[in-house]
């Protein structure tokens, strides 16, 4: 089964990092963020990708075109041409097609763009800027087991805030630094589709997060696959920071693979 990954849009809310490239090249530690989604999904036996490019595409084409080289040992002899000499390596055996997929094109539009590559079979669908802990073999099962269109995978966002209980004297209980949201479920993407999905979005105008899925739900097509783990969206510089701390101290909880 492909894995479609949105890497397209301008990240405008995270422009401190994005005015220099896409927001899925924005590295965690030593690796972009679109980099450890992959790792992901290639950990439970998914390593078949659909990139969708828009601002700054030809970044991540370069990124994959010199993949080989940055996970080998090479040898460049110049005396003899300019071939390199791949010696041991360790890359990982993706397959990546990268689809330009337009400049200003929405999520929905994205996705009908790529729908050649998609040889009219069921596919997962991403973000390219949030990570999670999602054991994706048994969001593919449960998938399976409901026989709708599409699911969608449903998160709990963490808290902005510290949260306070306190007494009416204003006494405080208890404290909890930065907790999940207020309980509300959030769309955290890691999407399993029907291609018949495709036939829901209109053209390079159509937000999938609107029409598309708003009339799956309607038509009862949509479930949801409650994931209560980890799950954090990169939207902002503070969101970055925290995913760099995580990973740096070794706590990394999306780091599922070994």
């Amino acid at each position: 089964m492909k894995v479609v990954i949105l890497a397209g849009g301008f990240g405008t809310r995270i422009s401190e990092e994005s005015h220099l490239r896409p927001k899925p090249m924005i590295e965690i530690g030593e690796h972009p963020i679109l980099w450890h989604i992959m790792k992901i999904y290639s950990w439970y036996g998914f390593s078949d990708f659909v990139i969708c490019l828009g601002y700054k595409g030809e970044m991540i084409k370069e990124y994959f075109a010199h993949y080989l080289l940055r996970t080998s040992d090479v040898t460049f002899d110049f005396s003899v041409g300019d071939q390199p000499v791949i010696h041991s390596h360790s890359a990982e055996p993706w397959k990546v097609t990268l689809v330009n997929t337009g400049l200003s094109t929405m999520t929905g539009g994205r996705v009908k763009r790529v729908a050649p590559y998609l040889e009219g079979k069921p596919f997962m669908l991403t973000y390219g800027d949030g990570v999670a802990d999602v054991d994706v073999k048994t969001l593919l099962e449960f998938h399976r087991s409901h026989g709708r269109r599409a699911t969608v995978t449903a998160a709990q966002p963490r808290g902005k805030f510290g949260a306070l209980d306190m007494e009416a004297s204003g006494k405080v209980l208890s404290f909890s630094e930065k907790p999940r949201g207020d309980g509300g479920w959030v769309n955290g993407g890691f999407f399993v589709l029907e291609p018949e999905v495709l036939e829901y979005i209109e053209d390079d105008t159509t937000v999938f997060e609107r029409a598309p899925l708003e009339r799956l739900a309607q038509e009862k097509q949509l479930v949801a696959f409650r994931h209560e783990g980890f799950w954090q969206p990169m939207d902002v510089l503070r969101d970055k920071k925290y995913l760099e701390e995580l990973w740096r101290n070794g706590q990394a909880p999306w780091k599922v693979w070994k």
